[in-house]
């Protein structure tokens, strides 16, 4: 398949680009497009064929559920069967946001889509271009990251291009995403809103409106509740070990796992924050990606994804990542290194 890369303004989307984007999808075929979170692989929402279409391009477990994204309150209703007093507090204090709300579905939805679960999971973006093409549209689009299963979640359209060039018609590229993490996943159909992922809205956020808060750990062999609650994300290609402790620690063991790496003619990627660069410097790494400050988790969140596939993309064999302080959104953030790392972690 020949796909078609278009450079779509992100703040205010052509009309044109997006109407092809509509005839893609209308027609039953898949489109990338734009999130504040990261970029998502669309389908119609209400079109099975179509939604089965994405589990077959990223190479997805069939047992793992798809997110649908609405533009407005409307089409949320044709999609839940019933709102409980947590998920509206949710709707008006932080959509259209990172969040994605986990209720009871309505005949609209297809088992494909929740995996055979009773439950769906929406949320609203905040982009303008996923706002605009779900407006377009007239339905909503079910999405998942636009990436292969398995693989560094994609927060720019290069991303995309490089994992599904070939495989879908159309990605609309409206450069890097602002969040760079996918959204907290909130069950809201209970008596105490659970979180399933955590991801741009953290659970402080959360609890500050909402009062009590679970967070679920999910077992190795149930069928995961929502997307990234199961199986193996974000991993590059090479082995990732996460790090954790004190920097001047972190950076001892590190420069300690650079010399045993080249010994083994391995070659080592380093992802660390700002404070520890300038030490681990002359510990002479093949890369050194700085993904940000410990005091703004935002931009670390924003760069973690870029570092991950930037290993893969210079042939990292080993990588050496620096872990953060938990807490806010640095929640999210380790979710993500530990996954990652295949839940191979050094604490220091």
């Amino acid at each position: 398949m020949q796909t078609k890369r278009s450079y779509i303004d992100g703040v205010h989307p052509e009309v044109e680009l997006l109407k092809e984007g509509v005839e893609w999808l209308r027609a039953g075929e898949l489109v990338a497009f734009p999130t504040e979170t990261v970029y998502g692989l669309g389908a119609n929402a209400l079109d099975t064929s179509a939604c089965a279409k994405i589990f077959e391009v990223k190479g997805r477990p069939q047992d793992n559920p798809l997110i649908i994204h609405v533009c407005n309150r409307a089409m949320a209703n044709i999609l839940v069967k019933g709102w409980t007093l947590a998920a509206e507090l949710c709707v008006q204090h932080f959509w259209p946001g990172p969040l994605t709300l986990v209720l009871p579905k309505t005949a609209n939805v297809s088992d494909v889509v929740t995996a055979g679960l009773p439950n769906v999971a929406i949320r609203m973006p905040s982009h303008p271009v996923a706002l605009r093409l779900i407006e377009e549209s007239g339905f909503p689009i079910a999405a998942p990251s636009a990436n292969l299963s398995g693989k560094p979640s994609p927060t720019s359209g290069s991303h995309v291009w490089r994992d599904l060039k070939g495989k879908i018609p159309l990605i609309l590229d409206a450069g890097a995403c602002l969040v760079g993490l996918e959204s907290t996943v909130l069950d809201v159909s209970g008596e105490v809103p659970t979180i399933l992922r955590p991801g741009g809205i953290s659970k402080e956020q959360l609890e500050a409106v909402l009062g009590e808060i679970w967070v679920d750990k999910p077992l190795k062999n149930q069928v995961p509740k929502a997307p990234g609650m199961k199986y193996r994300h974000y991993a590059p290609q090479g082995e990732m070990i996460l790090m954790v402790g004190s920097s001047e620690h972190v950076v001892q063991r590190m420069g300690q796992e650079i010399h045993k790496g080249h010994a083994r003619l391995k070659k080592v990627g380093v992802l660390c924050t700002l404070e520890s660069a300038p030490f681990l410097h002359n510990r002479l790494p093949d890369l050194l990606f700085v993904l940000g400050s410990k005091d703004r988790p935002e931009e670390v969140a924003s760069n973690l994804f870029e570092g991950l596939r930037l290993c893969d993309e210079r042939g990292m064999d080993l990588i050496l990542a620096e872990g953060i302080e938990e807490g806010g959104l640095g929640t999210a953030i380790m979710n993500r290194l530990q996954k990652a790392a295949g839940r191979k972690i050094q604490y220091i």
